[in-house]
């Protein structure tokens, strides 16, 4: 199976057809509910939204999902049976091949149903129709890269004595999300020195994204937080919101970083965590979505960095 674990929950939906074709005579026995097994239409209907519930047991690949709703609805017209099924979560992968099978075997149970009747059916198209909730819906395309910088707040990273392995796990999932890592910095965890460095950044013109990393505890040291609220123009609550909670998930020391975040300019800046798991988690909270906050900044467009 592919991990999902990273990947944000949304509200999933998907919807998917397919058709069978009998005798017409066929299908007026099923209008008159003249149909020996019983009624075809109602009983390909549990079918299908049972299968639904059952795709993760029958597609390796597929995760349990818990889905929220499942419908199949039928349309006859002529000598065919058009068939559709529609699924819903709230989840962090797709319901396309819930709703694929669903629509699969409810097709396969009218053929059940039928096939004293004709021996000659056919099933096809079987197809998806629509899909939404999914990265693609939240992933804003611009005309040009987004830049961020990128700044390492660590007294030890700085000294040389550890290896500053969270940097690089953000750059990562940044590189993921098509963001470019214009710059990284690593500098010691004073208040003067902080401060000056993400207004450097901030006022540059250069980035449309500044993450700093680390002095989000609850040492005398861990300021950064206090010193983002001074800098900034105004906050984003809902970013710190974001990523505790996705954070919560994984482990109950989510609930102990100070983090904040917020407009200088037209830079978005925002705290992560220091250890290189709860930064990479951090960032995995915000992307796609937070693509979107830099085109509602700009009024529909992303404006090119110097």
């Amino acid at each position: 199976m592919i991990n999902v674990s990273n990947k944000i929950t949304t509200l999933r939906f998907a919807r998917a057809g397919g058709t069978i074709k009998t005798r017409k005579d066929v299908i007026q026995k099923i209008v008159n509910d003249d149909i020996e097994k019983g009624d075809v239409l109602e009983v390909s209907r549990v079918a299908g939204i049972q299968a639904a519930k059952k795709t993760s047991e029958l597609l390796i690949f597929c995760h349990n999902l818990p889905l929220e709703w499942v419908d199949i609805s039928f349309h006859l017209d002529g000598d065919t049976i058009h068939v559709k099924a529609e699924a819903e979560a709230i989840a962090r992968t797709g319901v396309e091949m819930e709703a694929l099978t669903a629509a699969s075997t409810a097709l396969l149970n009218i053929y059940d149903m039928l096939k004293p009747l004709d021996k000659e059916m056919e099933i096809s198209t079987i197809r998806l129709l629509e899909k939404t909730g999914g990265k693609s819906d939240f992933d804003d395309d611009f005309d040009h890269p987004v830049k961020a910088a990128v700044v390492r707040i660590s007294d030890s990273v700085a000294d040389g004595t550890r290896e500053d392995q969270s940097t690089s796990a953000v750059e990562d999932v940044l590189d993921h999300f098509n963001v470019e890592v214009a710059q990284k910095v690593v500098i010691r965890s004073g208040r003067e020195e902080v401060a000056k460095k993400i207004e450097e950044l901030a006022d540059s013109s250069s980035y449309h994204l500044i993450f700093t990393i680390g002095a989000t505890g609850l040492n005398d040291g861990d300021i950064v937080a206090e010193i983002t609220k001074e800098l900034i123009d105004y906050e984003i609550p809902g970013i710190p919101e974001a990523m505790r909670e996705f954070g919560r998930n994984r482990t109950p020391y989510a609930n102990y970083s100070r983090t904040a975040a917020g407009v200088r300019g037209e830079t978005i800046i925002i705290n992560l965590p220091g250890s290189s798991r709860g930064a990479k988690e951090s960032v995995h909270a915000l992307f796609p979505g937070l693509k979107h906050a830099l085109r509602m900044m700009n009024k529909g467009k992303l404006r090119k960095m110097e």
